[in-house]
C-alpha cells in the first residue's frame, strides 16, 4: 500500500494538474528533484513496487483516489509541465473516495504532508483497499 500524491516538489506548479493528468491518461507518480542521488533512489524505489500494488492520492478538493499500479516505470517528458514525469500506468477507480469511506492509515499519512511517494505501513490498510476496490 504505497501514498503518491501526484504533487511537484516544486511550489509554483499547481497540484491538480498533475492529479487531472494522472486520471486522463491512467499514470502514476511524481517529478523531479533538485538532488540526482535522491532521485535516482526515489526512483529505484518506485520502480521496484510490484504492479498490481494500490496506491492512494488525494486531490485539490481533498477527496481521496484508489489506484493499482499497472506497468513498469518510463520518464514522461510530455509531463513536465505539470512535473509528472516519472510515472508508471495506474488503473485508478472511476471515482473519489469520500474521506469517511478512506481506510484510517491513508488519512493519517496524508494528514503529515509531504510529497513523497512512499509505502503506508499499517497492517489493515491492504485488506481495507482491497474491498473498496471490488466495491468500487
Amino acid at each position: 500500500m504505497y501514498r503518491a500524491p501526484l504533487r511537484s516538489r516544486r511550489d509554483d506548479v499547481d497540484p491538480q494538474g498533475a492529479i487531472e493528468r494522472a486520471h486522463a491518461l491512467g499514470l502514476c507518480g511524481f517529478g523531479g528533484d533538485r538532488d540526482p542521488e535522491r532521485l535516482a533512489r526515489r526512483v529505484e524505489r518506485f520502480a521496484d513496487v510490484p504492479d498490481g500494488s494500490f496506491v492512494w492520492t488525494r486531490d485539490a478538493a481533498g477527496l481521496y483516489w484508489l489506484g493499482r499500479l499497472d506497468g513498469p516505470y518510463f520518464y514522461d517528458a510530455e509531463g513536465e509541465d505539470v512535473d509528472l514525469v516519472h510515472v508508471r500506468a495506474c488503473r485508478w477507480l472511476t471515482a473519489p473516495i469520500v474521506e469517511s469511506a478512506t481506510p484510517p492509515a491513508v488519512i493519517a499519512t496524508f494528514g503529515r504532508g509531504g510529497r513523497n511517494f512512499q509505502q503506508i505501513h499499517d497492517p489493515d490498510v491492504g485488506g481495507q483497499s482491497a474491498r473498496q476496490w471490488e466495491h468500487c
